[in-house]
């Protein structure tokens, strides 16, 4: 079988899901996949002089929990997550092969390119929110987990952060 490259959108599609994999309760030292979201996420903040995130087991079950209701109830498609959530999050919707926890997070800090630190700004017509929650100083914890669609080759890939960021009028760094 050919590897492709996956497919990476930022759109809901209805799917079924036949399978979670999850970095969830085990610390980082023991879980591979919570050790690298949270690697990905830390180098992204280094990158800019901000402290590392520590892995939070009550967020990635929190996450948990929220993936597979996703794959239960909701066919994939993105959570609705709204701003007065007590965390910070951050969604991927994924086509193609399955996508690795630092390929999630490496999505997201590709909208470094079109912010603007010094105008804490983005570029017209695109967005910056996932980035900055990234890098957002303040946030101190993270958890993630992961759905995975395998008949029709995709997944959605949800971190939740704490304290939430990207407070209208902060910078996040």
């Amino acid at each position: 079988m050919a590897h492709h490259h996956p497919l990476l959108v930022l759109a809901a599609l209805a799917l079924a899901i036949s399978s979670v994999h999850v970095a969830a309760a085990q610390a980082p030292s023991s879980n591979p996949s919570a050790r690298e979201y949270l690697q990905a996420h830390n180098q992204a903040r280094a990158a800019v002089g901000v402290e590392p995130l520590k892995w939070s087991e009550s967020l990635a079950n929190a996450t948990s929990r929220l993936v597979r209701y996703q794959r239960n109830n909701q066919a994939c498609n993105f959570a609705n997550i709204t701003s007065g959530s007590k965390y910070g999050a951050n969604q991927l919707w994924a086509s193609g092969q399955s996508v690795s926890p630092t390929m999630v997070v490496d999505t997201w800090v590709k909208e470094k390119d079109f912010y603007n630190h010094s105008g804490n700004s983005c570029v017209p017509n695109h967005w910056c929110g996932v980035y900055t929650q990234v890098v957002w100083r303040k946030s101190l914890e993270l958890g993630c987990a992961q759905a995975t669609c395998v008949k029709e080759q995709s997944s959605l890939s949800i971190c939740f952060y704490n304290p939430p960021g990207n407070v209208v009028g902060e910078s996040p760094y």
